[in-house]
Parts: structure tokens; sequence; C-alpha cells
């Protein structure tokens, strides 16, 4: 049941590549819509469908179900009573694959927004400087009282529109290091290690050569454009001859001799991804592009977009470069690589740290090669590895959904985990 949660396609991308997981895995994929529904907004995007089946009528050939949804609470839980309590775009289906199924015997699959595993208090602070308030005030805030209420109003919040409540959702909250505060607040989720991409066999094959000259520039956040000129800047005289960039709304480009920008149209998954595999540099965005880039191997820069101006310009959601870095850092990665890589993310010295990199052999080679985060039990590393786990505990281990939610909650190591 993929959908958009924050804005950007990736939430999207992630539900397909947990489709891709399991049908790896012995596991083939629908897409459940009641006839006369409209898909939800951008489901029929340049996206790779090979493989998955798309039904508009319930016929159970199975006596189990399991749905993959962003974010369950926000995406397919029902209406509620109560302000915001509009369900979500596939409540309806997920009501009645419950209804055909059973409660006890459909096992739902949230995966959560990526590294953002803040506590309440954490969050409070952070809606205060994604707002622009800056760190000393937020200091001071965080001593009050009405802090801490408004504190605790996020965490009955949270639990509420997460659906922490519900016994046979799987909460799969991914990121590049576990957070033991988080999981002591919120008992009911499982940290687990990154749900990689699936690339296509044919994107594989296409992407072999690396375009030693060659950029890509995935340029989805609004506030890419403040970026272009300084961009522009650095790689002049570089050899850089081309930059590819991918953005959902109209950019502009300085004029740089020897250096053309090619501002690509929507095109299949397969282009796409071979271009980003083949490019020698690639400038990413969210956590899908990261992961990407991560996966593929060898230099990138990350931007997630930037609020306020001047003095006060701070990063936009920027926990997942920061918890990137902050597990390069604990595991001895170049201090200037993970400088260069956090001024850019807050579109800091840009023109210096991208003719560094396009000049500089050593900075791609500071990247470490086939990267993994460590700190996770070695059961839950790899989302993906443990989604199929769960797929085949459930499918073979005759278990309802809801003791098995509550085993994996409660720690247990799932047997079918390779």
């Amino acid at each position: 049941m993929p959908a958009v949660v924050g804005g950007g396609w990736g939430d999207i991308a992630e539900v397909l590549d947990a489709g891709r997981t399991l049908e790896r895995a012995g596991f083939p994929g629908t897409v459940y819509r009641t006839a006369g529904r409209p898909l939800p907004k951008s489901l029929d995007g340049p996206w790779d469908w090979s493989g998955v089946a798309r039904r508009s009528t319930m016929a159970p050939r199975a006596d189990r179900a399991l749905t993959i949804t962003p974010n369950w609470g926000v995406t397919a839980a029902p209406d509620r009573p109560g302000r915001l309590g509009r369900g979500g775009v596939w409540s309806v289906e997920a009501e009645q694959i419950e209804r055909a199924y059973g409660a006890t015997r459909t096992l739902h699959v949230s995966l959560e927004e990526f590294a953002r595993t803040l506590t309440s208090r954490e969050e409070n602070a952070e809606r205060w400087r994604e707002g622009g308030m800056r760190a000393r005030p937020i200091a001071r805030l965080r001593t009050r009282a009405a802090f801490r209420r408004d504190a605790e109003e996020f965490h009955e919040a949270f639990r509420r529109f997460r659906a922490f409540d519900r016994p046979n959702i799987l909460h799969l909250f991914q990121g590049f290091g576990p957070s033991p505060q988080f999981t002591r607040e919120f008992p009911e989720v499982v940290e687990v290690g990154p749900l990689w991409p699936v690339p296509t066999a044919s994107s594989v094959q296409r992407g072999e050569r690396v375009r030693s000259t060659e950029w890509v520039w995935y340029a989805s956040p609004a506030s890419s454009a403040r970026l272009a000129d300084a961009v522009a800047a650095g790689l002049q005289g570089t050899g850089v001859s081309r930059v590819r960039v991918r953005s959902p709304r109209p950019m502009t480009f300085a004029s740089v001799p020897s250096l053309a920008w090619s501002v690509e149209r929507p095109m299949d998954s397969a282009d796409w991804n071979a271009r980003f595999r083949g490019a020698a540099l690639r400038i990413v965005t969210g956590s899908r592009t990261l992961l990407e880039a991560l996966q593929v191997g060898g230099p990138f820069l990350y931007f997630n977009g930037v609020l306020g101006e001047g003095s006060r310009t701070h990063r936009h959601r920027p926990e997942k470069i920061q918890a990137l870095l902050a597990a390069w850092r604990r595991e001895g990665v170049s201090a200037d690589l993970c400088r260069d890589l956090d001024a850019f993310s807050r579109a800091r010295r840009v023109a210096p740290v991208v003719r560094r990199a396009a000049t500089e052999s050593g900075w791609g080679r500071s990247f470490p090669r086939r990267w993994r985060p460590s700190g996770y039990r070695p059961d839950r590393a790899d989302a993906g590895r443990l989604l199929v786990a769960v797929a085949r505990s459930f499918a073979s281990a005759g278990e309802s959904s809801e003791a098995l939610v509550g085993a994996i909650r409660g720690g247990r190591r799932l047997p079918n985990y390779e």
C-alpha cells in the first residue's frame, strides 16, 4: 500500500523495494485497490511495477495476509473521532483486508520515517529549531514547565497517530544506529538497519561504466536553487563536463565554459538508476537516494533543504545526514570529509566543497567502501532481511499476528533471518 507521506517520492520507492525484497524470497506482491477508488497521488509516476499485480476485488488465496505501508497510522488507519481523525488513503483497503482474513491473520508492517528516532523532548526542541529558533533560546526553553507539557502532549499524539495501540502492526524504524532512549520511551517500536534499495537487473547492466566527467543531482528540495550558482562556480575548470539534474520544479543555472547542465525529464526507473549508478558523483537528498549512494559506493554530497535567510539559515530535517556522520565519526572516517559533507548539507562552503570533490582524488577515496551501520543486533541490522524473516515466520509458525508482533517487540530472534 504505497503512498506519499512527507512530500517526496521516497515513501513510494521504499514500499516498492520492500515488495521486491519479499518477491525475491517467494512472496509475490499485490496492490489491492477497491474498484472505483482512484490510486493515491503519484502512484502512476515513473515506477518499476514489474512483478506487482494490481487487483480491485478481494479474492484470498491463502489464510494469511501481510501488508506493507509507509507510516500505517497516517496512510492506513481508519477514521477516528476528534481532530485530525480522517482515515488514511488506504484505510478502506486495510479494513477490507482485515475483514477478509481476520485481524489475527493479518500482519501490517509499517515503514516509519528513516532515522527519525527522537524522544518527545528532542522532538519538541527540534520543532522550535525547525521554526528558526537558535540553540541558546531553545536550551532556556527546555527548562520551562510549558516545554515539558508540550513534550507530554507530543508523546500522547505520537502514540496515537502511529497506532502503537494496535497489536498486529510491526512498526519498523530504520536508521544508521539504534537509539536506546527512543525505544525506552516507545517500547512498541522495533529499530532496524536500512531497507536497502533493490536495483533492477537492467539498471545494473546499464550503469556498469562510470562516467568520470558526469555528476547526477537529485534536486528535490525547493531550496536546491540556492546552491546552483555555487555548484557551477565550484565546478568551473575542473573537468566535470555535465551535471544531470532531476528536479520537480524549474531551475536555472549559471553558464560555465565546458560544463553542460541537463535537466532531466521524467524517465523510467531503469534509465534513471543507470545514470545514477554510472555517475562519478551523486548529490542526493532524503533517505532513499542517500541509501542508493551508500549502496553504489563512491563519493556523494547530501542536501535536504534549508530554511531562513542569512545568518538564520538552518537545515530542514537534517536527522539523516546527522545520523550518518555521527556513525562515521565513531568509526574513524576522515574528519575533513565529514566536515565537508556537513557544511554542504547546511548550504555552506558549497563552491570549495564541490571543487575538492571534483579535483582531489583522495577526497573520493575517503568514503567507506561497502559501508553498513553497526550497533544493531545481528538479526536486526538489515530491514529487508528482517522483513523476509517476519513473512516466513508468519506463513509457517501458525501463531497469530498479535503474538508474533508482540514477540518481536519483546526481542525474539526469528529463526528465518538469513
